[in-house]
Parts: structure tokens; C-alpha cells; sequence
């Protein structure tokens, strides 16, 4: 961790976690942030018919409702993610409803898609430059009706200003929300999002943002789903709600997912499965645990072609973007890469096995 987070990581971690949060989003649109160099050789990428100039990116839930997009590029990502989003707005869950487990450099949270709609973050999206690679995370009101049809109008509501989209079926905080990776409500929830998309007249790209918490089969068909579906990408993965790794922390008990260093191992072994799997050409998107360059390269090493993290940053401080992009080219240079994708799935086998030092 930076030394000169320490104090201000004291003070944050003092307040209650949400509204430490709502402070950070302040001080990013403000502008009081680094402002480091966002392009370095050897780590840009052209993927999805978009031009990534690093491979960080800030996972969603960050920024739910689209209020710091460019400042988090100016922070050092090559792309953000804003979300998740869903049509109508909701509070979420009863507080308290975030958690931090310092000794473990994780979180918990159970938040339940809190956010302020459609209508609310598409006007923000809207207003900006499209400077920069900014994606939209759709999901379903935890009341609707017709959850598969909260995505398909989340594709078509967004397609003016996304990137890409991210499809999350896989928030432990929405009940019956993971019941959409099974094989039936999986390939129809596809099927209307793509005909969603057709009727926008967009090529928006699409990724899948899946579970870690799927066995072996069920990981199995997902991906192939995902492969026959025609998706760009796949995001893997969502937090956990596995607990063996934090069993012995007196807030293990509490409901949510988990994220942070507790989820890397977990993660970075689904990644590589999800890798063998759909093979070598789809765009696949690394989170879980990720707080520095080193669990960045074992991401893109486990077959990542961008890694995202959130919890990494709430224990490093905002300058762990920039620490990361300073880090990553000495790393290739050990590794004896030109650049970040030529180590691409480098490591997935022994990955998929269970982890290097497994």
C-alpha cells in the first residue's frame, strides 16, 4: 500500500463504507486525483472494435450511475464500467449492507443494485465527449416482472452512448438473479438481448458477466452457451459468496458477496477454465482480487485480455492505476514481452489446474 494513503485510508476507513464512497466519488469530480499517463507502449490493446490504451479497467459498481466516467479514465484506466443499471430506479437493499474486512484486504457487500435508472444515468452518458472506452452494466429490477426483458430495454436504452454492455446475471444480491445461468433461461435472455441490439441497429459489443460460485458443469455450459450465442466477451467473475477463505473473520456470516484478495485464486482458476473452454479468439475480461501489477499479469496470464478491479483500490488508494501502468512494462521486460499480448493465457493450463502454486 502507498505510504502517503496510510492517514487518508485511516480517515475513510473510519466512516461508515458507503459514505466513504460517496466522498470519493466527490473528490473525482472534482478533479482532486492523479492525473498519470494513460497510454504506455506495449500495453495498449485494439479490442472489440475498440481502442483500450492500458488493460485496467474499473470494475462496475463503482460508479452505478455514470457520475465519474472520465475522471476514473483520467485516473489511469484504460476503461470503466458504469453500473450495474436497471430501468427503473431502486434503493437496494436494507443498510447496512457493505462491510470491510481489513485483515483479509476484502469486502462484502449486498447492495441489491441500488441506483438511480435508466433515465437518470443515460442523460449523464449522454452529456459527455465519448472520449475514451466507458461500458454499461445492465441488469433487472429486483421486483420485475419480466426480468429478460429489463435487459434487452437496458441494450436498447444504452446502445446510443455505450461502448460495450456487460449482461450481469451473476449478483448474489438480487434473489433468483444467478437462476439466469441455466441453459434454457440463459439462451432466451441471449436471444432477446441480440434481437434488442438488432432492432437499436447496433454493434454494441456484448459481454457476460458470470459467478464464480458455478461448478464444474454448470461453468461448462454457460460458456458454451456463451460461445453459440455469439457474445463478444465474457466477464469473470462477480464477487463470491463462498466463505472458506474468510472463515475466520467474525463478518463472514454476513450475507453478500465477497470480493478482494480472498476471490483471486477462486477467479483467476475460472478464468483459465472459461479460457479452454471458448477458446482463443473471445474477449475475456479478468476480476477478482486484482491490486497490483502482479495479479494483473496472472490475470492476463490465466487467458485475460483486461483485468478490472474495484475492492484493490479501496485498500491501495487512488494511485494504484497509476502504480499498476508504472509497474506492468518492467514485468513484461522479465518476462521477455513485447507486450501484454504476448503473454496472453500463457499460464491458463497450470491455472486451470487449480493455480502456479497450487
Amino acid at each position: 500500500m502507498s505510504g502517503s494513503y496510510d492517514l487518508l485510508r485511516s480517515i475513510l476507513f473510519s466512516l461508515d463504507p458507503e459514505r466513504a464512497h460517496r466522498l470519493a466519488l466527490k473528490a473525482l469530480a472534482a478533479g482532486l486525483h492523479p492525473r498519470p499517463e494513460r497510454r504506455i507502449p506495449g500495453l495498449g490493446q485494439q479490442l472489440l472494435g475498440l481502442d483500450f490504451p492500458n488493460p485496467i479497467g474499473m470494475a462496475a459498481g463503482f460508479d452505478k450511475n455514470g457520475e465519474v466516467p472520465d475522471a476514473l479514465l483520467a485516473l489511469g484506466f484504460g476503461f470503466t464500467e458504469v453500473g450495474t443499471v436497471t430501468p427503473k430506479p431502486q434503493p437496494g437493499n436494507p443498510k447496512p449492507r457493505v462491510f470491510r474486512l481489513p485483515r483479509h484486504h476484502a469486502m462484502i457487500n449486498r447492495l441489491g443494485f441500488n441506483g438511480e435508472g435508466h433515465a437518470a444515468v443515460h442523460r449523464r452518458l449522454a452529456d459527455r465527449k465519448r472520449v475514451g472506452v466507458v461500458g454499461v452494466n445492465v441488469g433487472a429490477n429486483k421486483t420485475s416482472p419480466d426480468r429478460t426483458a429489463d435487459y434487452a430495454v437496458g441494450i436498447a436504452r444504452f446502445a446510443d452512448v455505450a461502448d460495450y454492455f456487460t449482461v450481469n446475471i451473476s449478483s448474489p444480491n438480487t434473489p433468483g438473479l444467478r437462476d439466469l445461468h441455466h441453459e434454457i433461461a440463459l439462451s432466451e435472455l441471449l436471444s432477446r438481448i441480440f434481437e434488442a441490439r438488432d432492432l437499436a441497429r447496433s454493434r454494441v459489443p456484448i459481454l457476460l458477466k458470470i459467478a464464480p460460485d458455478l461448478d464444474e458443469a454448470a461453468l461448462q455450459a454457460t460458456a458454451e452457451i456463451a460461445l453459440r450465442s455469439g457474445v463478444e466477451g465474457m466477464v469473470v467473475s462477480n464477487t463470491t459468496v463462498a466463505r472458506d477463505a474468510i472463515a475466520d473473520d467474525p463478518l463472514a456470516a454476513e450475507a453478500g458477496g465477497l470480493s478482494g484478495q480472498p476471490l483471486f485464486r477462486r477467479s483467476t482458476v475460472m478464468l483459465a477454465r472459461v479460457r479452454r473452454i471458448v477458446g482463443r479468439d473471445m474477449v475475456l475480461v479478468g476480476v477478482g482480487g486484482v491490486d497490483s501489477a502482479g495479479t494483473v499479469l496472472d490475470k492476463l496470464k490465466a487467458g485475460a485480455n483486461l483485468v478490472q478491479f474495484y475492492t484493490g483500490m479501496v485498500y491501495e488508494g487512488p494511485g494504484l492505476p497509476a502504480r499498476i501502468l508504472a509497474d506492468l512494462p518492467k514485468l513484461l521486460a522479465r518476462d521477455g514481452a513485447a507486450s501484454i499480448s504476448d503473454l496472453v493465457g500463457r499460464d491458463v493450463e497450470a491455472w486451470a489446474a487449480g493455480g502456479p502454486a497450487a
